[in-house]
């Protein structure tokens, strides 16, 4: 670059950006670009996904039950079902729909169960089977337990 010669706007002495911050741009776009690539795949497919399956149903009322099963009477609640990995603001529910719990009940003592991130879920009782419902994980920890009750308190008292 001739200061004598050059027609350009830049007047001369003109600080230019270093390679260095060129390169970390075009490098930072390119990854942004190539993420977002790889992951629209994935967040289309859980937008359009339909929800008739147990595991992919989006909450517009909390799931509730109470039956008298084997002489034993369930009863449960679930505040909110979110499929797994879906954004909790995405479906009818809202943001509301991000704080999920599930309470069940065997004869009015508290089951404790979990919540699987496929979905699915899990008692103390019954813990190394899952199941799509907390219906049905009543119905396992009911048929597991026999004659035997629950303990009155929860093992994770303070």
């Amino acid at each position: 670059m001739n200061p004598t010669t050059d027609t350009g706007a830049e007047p001369a002495g003109a600080p230019r950006p270093a390679r260095r911050a060129v390169l970390r741009t075009v490098f930072t776009a390119a990854v942004v670009a190539a993420t977002g690539g790889a992951l629209a795949p994935v967040l289309l497919e859980s937008a359009e996904a339909p929800a008739t399956a147990p595991q992919e149903r989006d909450a517009v009322g909390p799931e509730r039950f109470s039956e008298l099963y084997k002489g034993r009477e369930i009863q449960g609640t679930a505040t909110a079902v979110v499929p797994a990995g879906a954004w909790p603001g995405a479906g009818a529910a809202g943001p509301a729909a991000a704080s999920s719990g599930a309470d069940v009940r065997v004869d009015g003592r508290p089951l404790h169960v979990m919540r699987r991130a496929d979905g699915t879920y899990l008692s103390t009782v019954n813990h190394y089977e899952s199941f799509p419902t907390l219906l049905e994980t009543a119905r396992a920890a009911v048929d597991e337990l026999g004659t035997a009750q629950l303990s009155a308190v929860s093992p994770h008292t303070i």
